[in-house]
């Protein structure tokens, strides 16, 4: 079916389709290593690049310690993107062959 065949309603609703899709497919990811990002942003970003990890647990790691190092930007909490990405990958184990192998950290 082509657009100028749909219906207006049918045409809107496909539009607002692709529009989700396209948004869907921007990254969250920072190109720069210094960029500040709000916490639902972090968590955005490493869940993207592999690091699964929601708001409220950046959130709770704040409170209870744990976490990637964040500064105060007023009522706000914002991570640096290299220090959020700095800890995440200092969380990974070190790689193994096999799944029987000791874990000697």
């Amino acid at each position: 079916m082509k657009v100028r065949d749909m219906t207006p309603h049918v045409a809107e609703e496909v539009g607002k389709s692709i529009d989700r899709h396209r948004r869907a497919m921007v990254s969250a990811i920072p190109a720069d290593l210094d960029q500040r990002l709000l916490r639902s942003q972090t968590a955005a970003a490493l869940t993207e690049i592999g690091f699964k990890i929601a708001g409220p647990t950046l959130a709770t790691m704040a409170t209870r310690g744990g976490g990637p190092p964040f500064c105060k930007w007023g009522p706000r909490v914002v991570y640096r993107w290299g220090d959020a990405l700095a800890w995440a990958e200092a969380r990974l184990s070190k790689s193994r062959r096999s799944t029987s192998e000791a874990d000697l950290t």
